[in-house]
């Protein structure tokens, strides 16, 4: 007698449900851009969803007690001149979020405890190199600071945001760069190309070290580092069907699984929880999220279950580890972006009897706190991230963290720097300002005659928004002279029409009295010619 063992695992039974109506957030514009984005980015204290947004790019920050309908004038996040293609927040400050835009240039964000009350337009730094636009933003998972950018232009790009540098400049890609993610200690760095292959680069030299072909088919491909070294990919094979692999790296072309799942045109997105080995594939325009197991036993990709919603989805992200909820025994969380405007939030759960901790669900999770500085780092130092328990919940720590910019001083700069600091020294010093001046000269990037960049930036902001206020007026002063000159042209119409009229009467009047005298004339006359021949007769 044969029977089939069922597999043993306790993410066997792992559900999805959805949250009521009134708990998600409805009326939300999403971005109708074509770039393949996820469009939504989630942390514990906030959800951001790119918006379409009139006169350049923007996306709208919430924090994740205001559920309901948003109100059409909420305030958003708008310094780009273009549409924003994608944001990621900060794994190690909850408070600051980067942004990729068509106008080529990235923008990190400072988000203030408790949302916005007014739209944000000043961001903490701009980086600016891209000469096309910029469709990815990946930031290190261990290093403080560490961004990596790419672009239509090609080009992989990681700064150090602290100081608005360039650490690493990679030009190898022949074509767009679709995806790139970093391993678990950021160590390696996986990027997929339009030319249909992925490479692994030593981050910090930009060299390749193995390259291969990943999916044959045309269409985007997506590629991440699993926590223990394994690459997980996304594409679509010669036929359009949509497929994934399982690839080790050091032999990149020899998948250890690849497995075809339909025909669908959307892009999958994997989104990888490294604490329990769970892959969610999500595609856009679909309606189902599919997840699987990562396991050391064949078939290595195990499929758990489908998650069915009647709406087909255009954008999704994923709460990290420390924004679920440990008590439901709830594992993985997303938000849903839907056509009709309905961010619908998504709870994936393990049924459990027990109130109690579940430690086997919740090994220790990633934490907020940065491992190694950008220096060490680009240096040749790694080290894993940080990790804590959940067990008593989880506390944010990013409220006594804030992003500070120390920017270098540009050496093209330094003579012209010079000369204003020896004016404005000499000013200050006559006027008994002599400290102030020894600051000025103490640093190289320091503001002259106390002004600083940034004041610059409002000044000249504040000028542009004077001389728009002053256009408007004065079309609105035309607006009106034309309308008054309209009205006393028709004023003067109705006047001459008047004139004339009554002119015209007179002229009646005029020629009916002439009548009259005339008539009385020849009567007269008539009445003395009668009178003289009656005589003539007597």
């Amino acid at each position: 007698m044969s029977f089939r063992v069922v597999r043993s695992s306790k993410f066997r039974h792992v559900y999805g449900q959805a949250l009521k109506r009134e708990q998600c957030y409805d009326n939300i514009r999403v971005s109708k851009s074509s770039w393949d984005s996820t469009f939504c980015a989630v942390n514990p204290k906030f959800l951001a969803i790119i918006v379409e947004s009139a006169g350049g790019g923007a996306f709208i920050v919430l924090p994740h007690s205001k559920v309901g309908r948003i109100a059409a004038d909420h305030p958003l996040v708008g310094g780009h001149k273009g549409p924003v293609l994608d944001i990621a927040w900060c794994p190690h400050n909850d408070n600051v979020i980067a942004s990729g835009s068509e106008d080529c240039v990235v923008k990190v964000w400072q988000i203030p405890d408790g949302g916005l009350s007014r739209t944000l337009t000043e961001p903490v730094v701009d980086l600016v190199f891209h000469q096309r636009r910029v469709g990815l933003v990946v930031w290190h998972p261990s290093a403080l600071n560490v961004l990596l950018t790419a672009g239509s232009d090609n080009q992989v790009v990681i700064w150090n945001v602290g100081t608005g540098e360039i650490l690493v400049h990679i030009d190898s890609h022949p074509d767009i760069v679709y995806s790139a993610c970093f391993n678990w200690d950021g160590s390696k760095l996986v990027t997929t190309c339009k030319d249909k292959k992925i490479r692994i680069y030593d981050p910090r030299t930009g060299e390749v070290e193995s390259e291969a072909v990943c999916h044959e088919g045309s269409k985007a491909t997506r590629a991440i580092f699993l926590r223990h070294g394994l690459i997980f990919t996304t594409g679509f094979n010669r036929s359009s069907e949509r497929q994934y692999s399982l690839r080790a790296p050091d032999a990149l072309s020899d998948p250890i699984v690849m497995v075809e799942l339909d025909t669908s045109n959307g892009v999958m997105f994997p989104l990888y929880d490294p604490d329990t080995n769970l892959i969610y594939l999500c595609g856009k325009g679909d309606s189902v999220i599919r997840y699987f197991e990562v396991t050391p036993e064949p078939p290595f990709v195990h499929y758990i279950n489908t998650f069915q919603t009647p709406d087909p989805q255009r954008g999704i992200g994923m709460m990290p580890k420390r924004g679920c909820d440990v008590t439901t025994c709830e594992i993985a969380k997303f938000y849903r972006l839907n056509n009709n405007g309905l961010c619908q939030v998504i709870s994936m759960t393990v049924p459990r009897k027990s109130d109690l901790f579940q430690e086997d669900l919740y090994p220790d999770t990633l934490a907020e706190d940065a491992a190694i500085t950008a220096e060490k780092w680009i240096m040749g130092e790694d080290a894993d991230p940080i990790t804590f328990s959940l067990k008593g919940g989880y506390v944010s720590q990013s409220a006594n963290k804030s992003l500070s910019v120390s920017k270098k001083a540009n050496i093209l700069n330094k003579a012209a720097v010079g000369t204003s600091k020896s004016a404005s020294s000499a000013t200050l010093g006559s006027s008994g300002g002599g400290s102030s001046a020894a600051n000025n000269s103490s640093g190289g990037s320091a503001p002259v005659s106390g002004i600083t960049e940034k004041d610059l930036r409002d000044i000249t902001d504040e000028i542009r928004k004077l001389k728009a206020i002053i256009v408007k007026h004065e079309n609105r002063i035309r607006a009106l002279e034309a309308t008054i000159r309209e009205q006393e042209d028709n004023t003067d119409s109705v006047a001459a029409k008047s004139n004339n009229t009554s002119s015209s009467n007179d002229t009646k009047a005029n020629a009916a009295e002439s009548n009259s005298t005339k008539e009385d004339a020849n009567g007269s006359a008539g009445t003395t010619t009668a009178a003289g021949t009656a005589s003539d007769d007597v």
